[in-house]
């Protein structure tokens, strides 16, 4: 094995000169290791550190980092002109094409360069670190050592142990990792490891949702942003990302995992994808970008209050409690019935369950009921559902009420869980199965998760801020209504629940 990876005089070698080489070779250097940088294409290295130097002086210019600091970095970075150049490196980092074929030559070439010590790692987002090992004469010197795009800007890596990774190699890269300033995670491997496994939850579960017909894309980024609190809405993240990453590697992990239904694509995504729709950098995507900027539609405002009576359930005492609060608050009169009368708003506030099946089992008539979502975004933005048979008048009731002071309110189609509720839940189920399947240290699984994708709670964070029980209550809910074997629960959520006891709860 190689030298301890915080000792002087290290030697990292970047195979792969292209925006993930580059920023990985910036983030070694800036750690005090000697960066050895190398690309198969005439030119791309040179360019690469030219780039390297321009980046760091903007970080000077901008008082992140001394002149001298810089400077020491740059000279830290050499550019060689072929593999053998490589031969003394402690350790290799690959980021070449997602290409198997072309990963395997580079592996192969490497072996025969580098020392019987050195280590080498793959920087693969969406390929598997075993199957790239198994071209390998020594496979268990082999590990994932992935990186997020821009690498400089992105603190986390994820460090990939493949089924014959030996320990000793996952141990020196995580000190590695941290010596270039990321907070590193292990990793087993697994399809999309951890980070892109629990993306699926956000992005495929929205699209479905707009799939459904339940509500536009605008409609979505609103409610996950103003609601639940994503830095990013859905689909202008996906239009940042580029539906050319993003669909790709989502059918990717969809097809590695044998067509497991929880990463199952969105059709509309591949129709998108093939009309060239792709995102900020194609110029249009979800939304226009041609006049530089995301041309978000402006939002319509809300229809005038009627003054009509409001009736509030109490199926959900809690919920019913609190809904009733504000609807006095609004100045709206409350009707204090057992049961609604005539022409009264009926509200409802169902946990997991579509309007229709709650206004069904109350025994309230469907035309006059508008379901409310008590679970998120009350004081933020709320959500208000219709079935498929409310009265317009009603529906605009509901929405100039709730939605017409300080709080707006966005109107949806029927669908169990509303958004927040099933996008939360779908979340949170991957981030268990991740740790079922023990991929990842349930604190490492949100740590991860919030670095690498801004997300404002880690997925059993998430769990934990709802309740598992309720997340149990709105995944069977939905699994009931749409026989959909997506929103399966995972044992491993549902016995914390059964327990009663955090979703960070370790196995004893």
């Amino acid at each position: 094995m190689t030298r301890d990876a915080n000792q002087d005089g290290l030697i990292v070698g970047v195979a792969g000169a292209g925006a993930m080489g580059r920023g990985i070779a910036q983030v070694a250097a800036g750690g005090g290791c000697k960066v050895k940088l190398y690309d198969s294409k005439d030119g791309a290295p040179a360019e690469a550190k030219e780039f390297i130097n321009k980046m760091l002086g903007r970080n000077v210019e901008k008082g992140r980092m001394a002149q001298e600091d810089a400077e020491r970095a740059v000279a830290r970075i050499e550019v060689v002109e072929g593999m053998s150049g490589l031969a003394d490196c402690d350790c290799v980092v690959e980021a070449v094409v997602e290409n198997l074929e072309i990963k395997h030559a580079v592996f192969k070439e490497l072996e025969s360069v580098v020392a019987e010590t050195a280590i080498l790692a793959t920087n693969t987002s969406s390929l598997s670190v075993s199957t790239i090992a198994s071209a390998c004469e020594r496979p268990g010197r082999v590990a994932g050592m992935h990186f997020f795009n821009p690498v400089p800007l992105m603190k986390l890596v994820e460090i990939v142990d493949g089924v014959l990774t030996e320990a000793a190699v996952g141990d020196f890269l995580m000190v590695l990792g941290r010596r270039m300033g990321r907070e590193s995670v292990r990793v087993r491997d697994a399809p999309g490891f951890l980070v892109n496994q629990v993306g699926r939850g956000y992005n495929v579960e929205c699209a479905h949702i707009v799939s459904d017909g339940i509500a536009e894309f605008v409609d979505m980024d609103r409610i996950l942003r103003d609601a639940c609190g994503f830095r990013m809405g859905p689909f202008e993240l996906l239009d940042l990302t580029a539906l050319d990453v993003t669909h790709p590697a989502t059918q990717l992990i969809y097809e590695q995992f044998y067509h497991e239904p929880r990463y199952r694509p969105a059709t509309m995504l591949q129709m998108r994808l093939d009309a060239g729709l792709l995102g900020k950098k194609a110029g249009r995507g979800f939304y226009d970008y041609s006049a530089g900027k995301m041309d978000e539609p402006e939002e319509a405002p809300p229809p005038a209050y009627d003054g009509r009576p409001v009736w509030v359930s109490n199926a959900m005492p809690a919920f019913g409690s609190r809904l009733r609060s504000l609807v006095a608050d609004a100045g709206a009169p409350l009707d204090h019935g057992d049961t609604p009368s005539n022409d009264t708003l009926i509200l409802v506030t169902p946990l997991g369950l579509d309007a229709t099946t709650t206004a069904c089992d109350e025994g309230l008539d469907p035309s006059r009921v508008i379901a409310v979502d008590c679970l998120f975004g009350l004081e933020t933005r709320r959500t208000l559902m219709k079935t498929p048979v409310t009265d317009p008048a009603f529906s605009e009731a509901a929405h100039g009420l709730l939605g017409g002071g300080d709080i707006r309110a966005t109107v949806i189609g029927d669908t169990p869980g509303f958004v927040t509720q099933r996008v939360v839940a779908a979340i949170c189920n991957i981030g268990c199965s991740v740790a079922q399947q023990r991929t990842a240290h349930p604190e490492d699984i949100d740590k991860a998760v919030k670095l690498a994708l801004n997300y404002p709670k880690g997925p059993l964070e998430f769990g934990d801020f709802v309740g598992a029980d309720k997340i149990v209550t709105i995944l069977n809910n939905i699994y009931t209504l749409s026989g959909d074997p997506r929103y399966r629960l995972v044992p491993w959520l549902r016995r914390r629940a059964q327990l009663g006891v955090s979703l960070f709860t370790p196995e004893t």
